[in-house]
C-alpha cells in the first residue's frame, strides 16, 4: 500500500537554471512546501556546475527530507553536445538522492504535461497556471523552472509513483494502450 504521508522533491534538471519544487502529500491533501531555482549562469565550468546541482540538492534532501524524488528526463533534442550536458546534470541530481537513500522516479517531459494540465502538448505557462490554482499559490514565479520542478512532483504523486523506472509495475498491455492511445491500430 502506498504511503498516505510524504514529501516529494520534484527536479527539472538543466545546466543554467535547475527547477525543484516540493510538496507534502497527507491522505488526498497536497500542499506545496517549497519552489525555486538553481542558477548557474555565471558558472562557466561544466564540472563546477554539476558540483553545485549535487550540494544544491543534497542540501534541500537534508532541510526537507523527502520521501521519494521526481525528476524530468531529458528529451532528444538536435543538439547532442546540450543533451549530453542535460543528462549530466540530471545524473548528478539522481546521485545527490541516491546518496541519501531517496527513491528516485523518471517522468518524461510530456508526461508531466499532461498529468497536470490533461494535454501532452501544453506549455510551460499552462503548466504553471494549473499549478497555481492545484496548489494555491498567489504569484506566477519569475522563472518557469521552478513550476516545472514542482510539476515533477505533483506528477509522481498523481501517476502513484510509477514514472520511466517502474513502468514494468503497471506491466500491462492494458496499461500501454492507456497510456499510448496514438499507437493503436484500427
Amino acid at each position: 500500500m502506498a504511503k498516505t504521508d510524504k514529501i516529494i522533491l520534484g527536479i527539472d534538471p538543466g545546466t543554467s537554471i535547475m527547477g525543484y519544487g516540493l510538496i507534502h502529500v497527507k491522505g488526498k491533501e497536497m500542499v506545496m512546501l517549497n519552489f525555486g531555482i538553481i542558477q548557474m549562469q555565471k558558472i562557466k565550468n561544466h564540472g563546477d556546475k554539476l558540483k553545485k546541482i549535487f550540494d544544491r540538492v543534497d542540501q534541500l534532501i537534508l532541510e526537507y527530507k523527502p520521501d521519494e524524488m521526481a525528476i524530468e528526463a531529458p528529451f532528444f533534442g538536435k543538439n547532442v553536445q546540450s543533451m549530453l550536458k542535460l543528462g549530466r546534470a540530471q545524473g548528478v541530481a539522481i546521485a545527490a538522492a541516491l546518496h541519501r537513500n531517496i527513491p528516485y522516479e523518471e517522468y518524461t517531459p510530456k508526461k508531466i504535461k499532461q498529468s497536470i494540465t490533461g494535454s501532452g502538448n501544453a506549455s510551460k505557462e499552462q503548466v504553471a497556471g494549473m499549478l497555481l490554482r492545484l496548489l494555491n499559490i498567489k504569484e506566477m514565479p519569475k522563472y518557469l523552472d521552478a513550476t516545472d520542478g514542482l510539476a515533477a512532483a505533483v506528477t509522481h504523486h498523481f501517476q502513484g509513483g510509477i514514472g520511466e523506472n517502474n513502468k514494468s509495475k503497471s506491466g500491462s498491455w492494458k496499461a500501454f494502450i492507456s497510456d499510448n492511445p496514438d499507437r493503436k491500430k484500427g
